[in-house]
């Protein structure tokens, strides 16, 4: 942590507004991002990065100035993402993956000459727990067994999820390359 990042950290404890201006300005592009991800839209997004930003600030005498600052806010900002899943209670799945296409489930598609928004669009599609899951597992890097704790759910569900989740991005993908919309 440089001298700068720390001095801003001290002042934002102090509860010096110029302070927590400049660490959100800083900051609020790339927890936007992991926002987007567990939210089905950009509104939805908006308010999960509002309310972890509060409890980043609120809980910022926590952080010990050992490790990476923006490490410790991205763990905040994704439990805040799991708070606000979790309070919505949307872990069912409500798709039925037998209406797919064969054709779709067993294509492997390419997905490297997507762009990241495209890619994050897609994800947003995904029924929230496969979306949640799959941000945990493939993002994050949990353990299913982690995830499973997280989510109060078994871990054999976050596996299944998780692969379920592959299974319609690979399809969504696909349709995507079909439509020609890249």
């Amino acid at each position: 942590m440089t001298s700068i990042e720390k001095n801003l950290l001290e002042g934002c404890l102090k509860n010096d507004r110029s302070c927590q201006r400049t660490l959100y300005e800083k900051y609020k592009v790339p927890l936007f991002r992991v926002c987007l991800r567990y939210a089905k839209d950009r509104m939805q997004a908006e308010d999960m990065l509002q309310d972890g930003f509060i409890k980043i600030f609120s809980d910022l005498h926590q952080f010990n100035f050992q490790g990476s600052f923006e490490g410790w806010m991205r763990r905040v900002m994704v439990n805040t993402a799991l708070q606000h899943i979790r309070k919505h209670k949307k872990f069912r799945d409500t798709i039925d993956l037998d209406q797919l296409n064969e054709a779709f489930q067993t294509s492997e598609v390419a997905t490297d000459q997507l762009n990241v928004q495209a890619l994050t669009r897609l994800i947003q599609k995904l029924p929230d727990g496969y979306r949640t899951v799959f941000n945990l597992y493939v993002i994050e890097g949990f353990p299913h067994k982690e995830i499973a704790g997280l989510l109060g759910i078994s871990e054999n569900t976050s596996k299944s999820q998780l692969s379920k989740a592959k299974a319609l991005l690979r399809t969504q993908i696909i349709a995507q390359e079909v439509r020609g919309g890249r």
